[in-house]
């Protein structure tokens, strides 16, 4: 099975094959989990939302009409389900807390929703994410050592570690973005 065909994948899991089922769940959980810490749940909130997400595409994995847009889905659900969480512990927090002024305000949690450009920022992330997972082992090496670091290392450092020479660096890096930028174009992911 190809790691870039969700409307494959998602039809495997209809038919009940679990390594499909788990390689649908591994290539998202990272969206999954994202969605609701943005959202400012804690861990244990965001493991929560995880379950729930995953219970719900179990539920109607049947019901699914665009299986190619199964990481929209769940985006989606996700954070619906963190609303909803945000929405249990603002409750709880409400029975649990002092009733005098100062306290109160203290507990205020901020209620402020996930606006859909972060969700858009999020999946834009992971179909980046992906489309690296696509790219060759040396591409992959080399932008993630340029890009994916807060101190990217020296260029002497980079050619040593690809075998290559510094001077070929920019046009490999050049090239590669291309590829990069192709496979997200191209939807290969």
């Amino acid at each position: 099975m190809r790691a870039d065909d969700d409307a494959e994948l998602v039809r495997a899991c209809q038919r009940g094959d679990s390594v499909a089922w788990e390689t649908l769940v591994r290539r998202y959980q990272r969206l999954i989990y994202a969605i609701p810490r943005r959202a400012g749940l804690d861990e244990e909130g965001a493991a929560e939302v995880f379950q729930r997400v995953c219970v719900a595409l179990l539920e109607n994995l049947a019901k699914i009409e665009q299986p190619e847009r199964i990481g929209a889905w769940l985006a989606t659900t996700a954070r619906r389900e963190s609303w909803r969480q945000m929405r249990r512990a603002q409750a709880s927090d409400s029975l649990n807390s002092e009733h005098d002024e100062s306290s109160a305000l203290m507990q205020i949690p901020d209620t402020a929703l996930l606006p859909d450009e972060e969700i858009e920022r999020l999946e834009r992330q992971h179909a980046v994410r992906r489309a690296m997972e696509a790219l060759d082992e040396r591409c992959r090496t080399l932008l993630t050592l340029l890009f994916y670091r807060p101190d990217p290392p020296p260029y002497s450092d980079i050619a040593a570690r690809l075998g290559i020479p510094e001077g070929s660096i920019g046009p490999t890096r050049a090239r590669c973005l291309q590829k990069l930028r192709r496979i997200l174009a191209e939807g290969e992911i």
